[in-house]
């Protein structure tokens, strides 16, 4: 892909990337920005899944507000990856299939294969770092966070300067953008936050200061916001899970400690016979819930992590 910039002018490029079967073309509207001093170059995207509108939102706000004026370097955006599940309230493209777990792609595989196979081709050769900014899947609700391999100094660097409220110790997985570009010394930095199709203001404005705070650690700007609270890194995290099936409430908030014994939610039949409290197995910060009043024996409910002892 030929970025042709001028330096401190924003740049678009619309890149037709596929057709519906009417024959209209989808186009992934690409924005660039140079600065005239050399710098790192980042990547800012979002609607890797098109149902997650809270990242679509930040980049809205980036460009509309200008924040890709950077001093130092450049910066490549994608408000809105996956077009298909954006106009579809869809976290999938058309073949059922998730763009992020299709990475690397190929150039004649699926659909989702297809979308992989252009990011890695096209934009992922040009960049240092990025951050792809997601929201909670389906009606889990994620309480701001940052996910990121610790063990590896640039990208723990990044999660530190990003300064969500939680750092969360994230083993790649496997065919998901972040693993694939790590395999060519690109690191990617993911932001969780919210729920699916609901946009919330604390994760937007958590987002937006946290991108802030990146490209002041990478000397891209000079200045950024200073973190509201002191970032807690969770080293291990897991899921609670129903006992049984029935209708769930949850009790704990989200973000909240959370001690040993603690009641989490409750979980009823719809009749009114029985009434059985979900309690914490051991002392953790509650990370994530999940807002389906309606659920299964074994549904994943609340995604709690603890910190070093």
């Amino acid at each position: 892909m030929n970025f042709d910039l001028k330096p401190e002018k924003l740049h678009r490029q619309n890149i037709p990337t596929a057709r519906l079967p009417s024959g209209t073309v989808i186009e992934i509207p690409i924005f660039s920005y140079e600065a005239k001093k050399e710098g790192p170059t980042m990547l800012l995207m979002a609607g890797m899944h098109g149902d997650e509108i809270n990242g679509v939102e930040i980049m809205r706000r980036i460009i509309a507000q200008k924040l890709y004026q950077v001093d130092a370097g450049r910066v490549i955006m994608i408000p809105v990856f996956n077009v298909f599940g954006f106009i579809n309230f869809s976290r999938e493209v058309p073949d059922g299939k998730d763009v992020n777990r299709s990475f690397p792609g190929t150039k004649n595989g699926s659909l989702a294969s297809q979308f992989a196979h252009f990011l890695m081709q096209e934009i992922v050769p040009h960049i240092d770092y990025g951050i792809d900014f997601h929201t909670g899947g389906k009606l889990i609700n994620n309480y701001p966070q940052v996910r990121a391999m610790l063990d590896d100094e640039k990208s723990k660097g990044l999660a530190n300067a990003f300064a969500a409220p939680f750092i969360i110790n994230s083993p790649f997985r496997d065919k998901s953008l972040r693993k694939e570009a790590g395999k060519h010394g690109k690191s990617i930095l993911v932001y969780e936050a919210a729920e699916s199709l609901k946009l919330r203001k604390h994760a937007i404005d958590e987002g937006l200061s946290g991108m802030k705070r990146v490209m002041k650690h990478l000397k891209m700007i000079a200045d950024a916001p200073t973190p509201t609270r002191e970032p807690i890194t969770i080293i291990k995290s897991t899921w609670s899970r129903a006992g049984r099936a029935g209708l769930h409430y949850a009790q704990a908030r989200n973000g909240a400690f959370v001690k040993k014994g603690d009641v989490l939610g409750v979980i009823s039949d719809p009749y009114g016979e029985y009434e059985k409290p979900m309690k914490a197995s051991h002392d953790c910060y509650v990370l994530s819930i999940n807002n389906n009043p309606v659920v299964n024996r074994g549904d994943a409910l609340f995604h709690t992590g603890v910190v070093p002892s």
